[in-house]
């Protein structure tokens, strides 16, 4: 009689029933992690990294400067009527940045536009004319009472000649330097118009000079003035506040 063969395959373990049960739920939830991820990088918005060096060129310092200015405006047309301490203060914040910013495009920006395109000295002796224009209205309010009939008159003037100003340079001129002149020398700029920044007038002075190197020697002079009063008069408005009420 032929020997028996015998089976070679090896008895199948059975898994015990917790062992099982804890993998399906492992599995379970690496799925479901998966699909979650999945649905959140679908649905979130893309992060946006600014551009490396694009907060730091002379347009981009140009551009801060106007939204701020901006941001100044919309707060005069939210405040109320008879808001006239307010006003005044807003209208104070608005001299002050607007005399710092025509003086360093005057002093650093526009000088190096006409000298890298002279095609575009009309356009800046046009913004040239808009700040002597807005430095007009602005002296005139420096001295005059918020609750003057002709105060809010004059400040929607001014709002109107800066903002026309802003469009015609961020619409036009600035893109036109962006093409012409390279990152680096606008990287540079940048740089020039922040280190003059603090030095330059406070106030507007629309008689002096704004072309170099006359408004360099005039405006050094003058800012210097201008931080005094501006000093003082800050000092003069604490102490006022500080006065007890009767």
């Amino acid at each position: 009689m032929a020997p028996t063969k015998q089976s070679t395959k090896k008895p199948t373990t059975k898994r015990p029933r917790k062992v099982a049960k804890r993998a399906a739920a492992k599995a379970t939830k690496r799925v479901a992690t998966t699909r979650t991820a999945s649905r959140a990088r679908k649905t979130s918005p893309p992060v946006k990294r600014p551009a490396s060096g694009s907060a730091r060129d002379a347009i981009a310092v140009l551009k801060q400067d106007h939204r701020e200015v901006e941001q100044l405006f919309k707060r005069f047309e939210k405040a109320g009527e008879s808001a006239y301490r307010t006003k005044g203060q807003l209208v104070a914040s608005m001299i002050e940045a607007l005399s710092r910013h025509a003086a360093i495009e005057e002093l650093v920006f526009y000088p190096a536009v006409r000298q890298e395109i002279p095609r575009l000295q009309s356009q800046v002796a046009e913004a040239l004319e808009e700040h002597h224009l807005a430095k007009v209205v602005l002296k005139e309010l420096e001295d005059l009472d918020p609750k003057s009939p002709r105060y809010d008159a004059k400040v929607t003037v001014m709002m109107e000649v800066v903002r026309h100003h802003v469009r015609e340079e961020e619409r036009d001129l600035f893109p036109k330097v962006r093409d012409r002149i390279g990152r680096r020398e606008l990287l540079e700029l940048g740089d020039a118009l922040r280190r003059a920044k603090p030095r330059v007038p406070t106030r507007p002075h629309p008689d002096a000079p704004d072309m170099p190197p006359a408004n360099l020697l005039v405006g050094s002079a003058v800012a210097v003035i201008d931080r005094a009063r501006t000093a003082g008069k800050r000092a003069v408005e604490k102490a006022r506040d500080e006065l007890p009420t009767l």
